[in-house]
């Protein structure tokens, strides 16, 4: 052939092949799932079932380990994964850390669960840890006003009413009213498992591990390192001083 090699003129049609997270920058990995709506409405209780979030768990401890990130937190059928300055898996290829991200959860989640399901992923940056902390409070109050509106929604439908009415109940309601729709069924959000309403985090934690040592015939202790799972996050200023440990 004239000119250039078919191999080189193909290569130069992979636009995005060179885009990489900025060297320094703190980079955030967050999965969603794509057509959760319908499928956890055909296979788990509403709002909200301890099964479920065991799987979210499961993907997202196979995230914060493969991508050797340093905190993870799902809520509803999202994850996001905390990866710091010095994170370089794939040379921080943005291509490469979407695709890789969205394959890993699906995988994890669908090995569990039995049964296909897919995420789609993307990438947030930020520049200093502030940012890391700001952005997982954002998702921290996105999952507590989910989960009130979940509640809210899911016991007007199990009274009877259609989608489109219990929508309409609460378009524009504020969060007293919800509050108050849920007291008068005798639920009191705020005493709502915390998982429900907070999420849950990951992270890692240093343990003692006892053996034996056959040579020497002693027992010898060796320090090991193993996924945390919190079902009783703190919130608001204690969460943000939390996160604010785990990744500075």
């Amino acid at each position: 052939m004239r000119g250039k090699s078919l191999e080189t003129r193909m290569r130069e049609r992979e636009w995005f092949h060179s885009l990489v997270v900025l060297p320094g920058a703190w980079t955030i990995v967050r999965v969603d799932g794509r057509g959760f709506s319908r499928f956890t409405e055909k296979r788990f209780d509403k709002p909200f079932d301890p099964r479920f979030s065991a799987l979210m768990v499961e993907a997202a401890q196979a995230l914060l380990t493969e991508l050797g990130g340093g905190y993870a937190y799902t809520e509803s059928d999202e994850i996001s994964v905390v990866l710091g300055p010095e994170f370089d898996l794939f040379g921080r290829e943005v291509e490469k850390l979407v695709s890789l991200s969205a394959s890993i959860a699906t995988a994890a989640f669908t090995h569990a669960a039995g049964e296909p399901a897919c995420f789609d992923g993307r990438i947030w940056v930020g520049t200093g840890v502030d940012d890391v902390v700001d952005y997982l409070s954002w998702r921290q109050a996105d999952a507590s006003r989910c989960a009130l509106n979940g509640w809210c929604y899911w016991t007007l439908r199990n009274e009877g009413h259609t989608p489109r009415q219990a929508t309409e109940v609460l378009r524009g309601a504020t969060v007293s009213a919800k509050n108050e729709l849920l007291f008068a069924r005798d639920i009191n959000f705020n005493e709502l498992p915390a998982w429900q309403r907070r999420g849950v985090g990951l992270w890692w934690e240093t343990y003692d591990k006892t053996g034996h040592d056959p040579i020497r015939g002693v027992d010898v202790t060796a320090a090991r390192r193993r996924v945390h799972v919190e079902r009783e996050l703190p919130m608001k200023d204690d969460y943000r001083d939390l996160v604010r440990r785990l990744v500075a």
